[in-house]
């Protein structure tokens, strides 16, 4: 905006228009010219041959609209009034295909594990019995090499695998590579959902002794108010236990202090049986599992996108602390595999959380619990930060910012019954120009948390402007000594190294990972890596070999990994190679302008058409099944 005159500025002084990032002259194009190029380069290919003989004609998806120059106060309320309807950073009407939609013909499993036994369920079955019939109407093997079968020694997916002429014979019969197979018989991944805790959760047959003591306390008033005398109520139960030598017999009703207000009234509490130093011991913060989170690279939970395979490739890239997807934290308790499925863990991921959704001290502290019981993880993270309505609405995400009752509840119920640390990841508030987090701060080190994670941006907010690092910056002396992490606009190490100026003990790479995964190598060793468009594509075909591996080699999983990679190419054609740049770094707020890239595959990776991200998933999982349709489910390419 040119303050002087009031007028909106289109161009900067050296000619570029605003929000774009500077590339060098000889490299920008036209929009018709790229697509143009990108198109006639792509003729070649197998897929597009077929189009043009069957005489289809392929209809573009179209990019998203391109960003509207913001305006002043006066002109935007304006512009506002012709626009009532605010469009948010989801394509929710977007079409949606489950990936066994395309696999209409499908093998019993019976079959394709090789079992001696009948199917169970006879004549009953819904699926295919005869594999010569199968066979006749699967689609093509998409090349001789199973990656599974490499890896693993065996396919468990068989005859239905799309490279199932790499481990079967003539007979169909699934070969085993017993030397590679016999190396490779410890799990890879770890917290899968167990088919008996399932059925226990479904027909609520799981305890839950200790989140059941501590809601008892909730009902009676106990924990909550006076904070000081809550602390003084731990450390005298700290020296209770130091000084506990015998088990104690306990038959009767104990007389406790209630500690609310410091009044000092006399509460019945019944307990039985012996009451032992594992009692005692257990919960005391002293004894819980320590994790050292400083000066730590940490990947944020991204839904979506966070999958597992995608923190795989960010490992590879030096990333130190991993997060699971968030999980609702009542589809966990309701025993929902695809929910369980988002806490899974790989043998790489050394420091590993997940993140939980909720808005109650009761499933909350049960979920604590049940994962505590049941997975292996280092620390949990309560999703406090999320802007989405659907969860804000109910009073989860960023709704529990202001709810501070059950937000004390829920951090000191949760921290009960965990055996690891318990963090919390916040934004600095829930409306634009006021900020909150500095208030909530110091509460949230008396309630127990080990970590806190900042956002440097509202709810309201999203992702429009940059994020607050000053606001950071005073919020992490506020924190001190508990470890603050920031989080917002890093896509560099300049980004990094001046985000590690101000107080926080550590980075969170969010959206930045997403667009280029390296950026953890390029923080550790300060440096930009002009990646080659082939090594991307290395970097992609690593996360679909991931990807099969983690859902599968049959058309189903190869479909589920498309889906991902993308949702992921989404966000990664926002990249601008170094090379081309007129300046570097690029800012993750700067649009990259059409440009022409150092080989047609660079040009490729940076279109923004879903066309031509399809073309990309072509080159590494063949073609797309028919009537196949894709919109990515957050609008990534906007920049504000």
């Amino acid at each position: 905006m040119d303050t002087t005159t009031g007028t909106p500025e289109t161009t900067s002084t050296n000619g570029i228009e605003k929000g774009c990032a500077a590339i060098k002259t000889q490299y920008l194009t036209t929009k018709e010219k790229f697509h143009e190029h990108v198109d006639s380069g792509w003729k070649g290919v197998k897929g597009k041959e077929e189009n043009e003989a069957t005489g289809q004609v392929e209809e573009k998806t179209g990019e998203p609209e391109e960003k509207k120059i913001k305006l002043d106060n006066g002109a935007q309320e304006e512009e506002d009034k012709h626009n009532k309807k605010k469009f948010r950073g989801q394509n929710k009407s977007r079409p949606h295909k489950k990936p066994q939609s395309f696999d209409d013909r499908r093998l019993c499993p019976s079959i394709i594990q090789e079992r001696e036994a009948k199917c169970f369920y006879g004549d009953k079955c819904k699926f295919f019995h005869n594999i010569a019939d199968y066979m006749a109407s699967k689609p093509a093997d998409l090349g001789e090499k199973c990656y599974l079968y490499d890896t693993f020694g065996k396919c468990q997916y068989g005859v239905t695998c799309r490279f199932a002429k790499a481990h079967t014979g003539p007979d169909f019969k699934n070969h085993v590579n017993e030397e590679v197979f016999r190396a490779c018989k410890e799990k890879t991944v770890k917290n899968s959902l167990d088919k008996d805790l399932q059925w226990r959760l479904r027909k609520r047959q799981v305890p839950f002794n200790a989140s059941e003591a501590y809601l008892k306390t909730i009902i009676k008033g106990k924990p909550q108010g006076n904070n000081k005398s809550t602390d003084a109520a731990e450390k005298d139960s700290c020296r209770t236990a130091d000084a506990q030598d015998q088990p104690a017999e306990v038959d009767s009703a104990a007389n406790v202090k209630d500690t609310e207000g410091g009044q000092g009234q006399e509460l019945a509490v019944k307990s039985v049986g012996a009451l032992t130093d594992v009692d005692l011991v257990k919960l005391r913060p002293c004894e819980k599992k320590q994790v050292d989170f400083r000066d730590k690279l940490y990947l944020a939970p991204l839904t979506t996108c966070g999958n597992l395979p995608f923190r795989r490739v960010c490992k590879r890239f030096g990333a130190d602390i991993t997060c699971g997807e968030m999980a609702m934290c009542t589809n966990l308790l309701q025993g929902q595999s695809s929910e369980w499925a988002l806490l899974k863990r790989h043998e790489s991921e050394d420091l590993f959380g997940v993140q939980l959704e909720g808005c109650f001290p009761d499933t909350m502290t049960r979920c604590a619990e049940l994962l505590n019981n049941n997975i292996d993880v280092d620390f949990v993270d309560i999703n406090s930060g999320c802007p989405i309505d659907l969860v804000f609405k109910k009073g989860g995400g960023c709704g529990l910012m202001m709810r501070t009752n059950k937000f004390e509840q829920i951090i000191r119920g949760m921290n009960s019954v965990l055996d690891v640390p318990l963090t919390v990841k916040i934004r600095t508030g829930v409306q634009e120009k006021t900020n909150t987090a500095h208030k909530l701060i110091p509460e949230l080190k008396k309630w127990g948390v080990s970590l806190i994670t900042l956002h440097g941006r509202s709810r309201e907010q999203r992702y429009t402007k940059l994020a607050d690092w000053d606001y950071i910056d005073t919020c992490s002396k506020l924190a001190s000594p508990i470890p603050l992490f920031g989080n917002g606009d890093i896509l560099s190490w300049e980004d990094a190294m001046k985000a590690r100026e101000t107080g926080v003990s550590g980075i969170m790479v969010a959206r930045g990972a997403l667009i280029k995964p390296w950026i953890f190598t390029e923080i550790k060793e300060k440096r930009h890596w002009d990646i080659s468009s082939s090594e991307r594509l290395d970097i992609l075909r690593d996360f679909t070999n991931f990807g099969m591996e983690h859902w599968g080699s049959d058309t189903q999983g190869l479909e589920k990994t498309r889906t991902f990679l993308l949702e992921w190419l989404s966000f990664m054609c926002r990249y601008i190679p170094v090379g081309l740049l007129e300046r570097v770094p690029q800012k993750i707020n700067e649009r990259p302008p059409y440009y022409m890239g150092r080989d047609y595959l660079e040009c490729l990776m940076a279109s923004q058409y879903v066309d031509d991200w399809v073309k990309i998933s072509e080159m590494l999982l063949g073609p797309v099944p028919k009537n196949f349709s894709f919109l990515p489910k957050h609008k990534a390419n906007a920049y504000k």
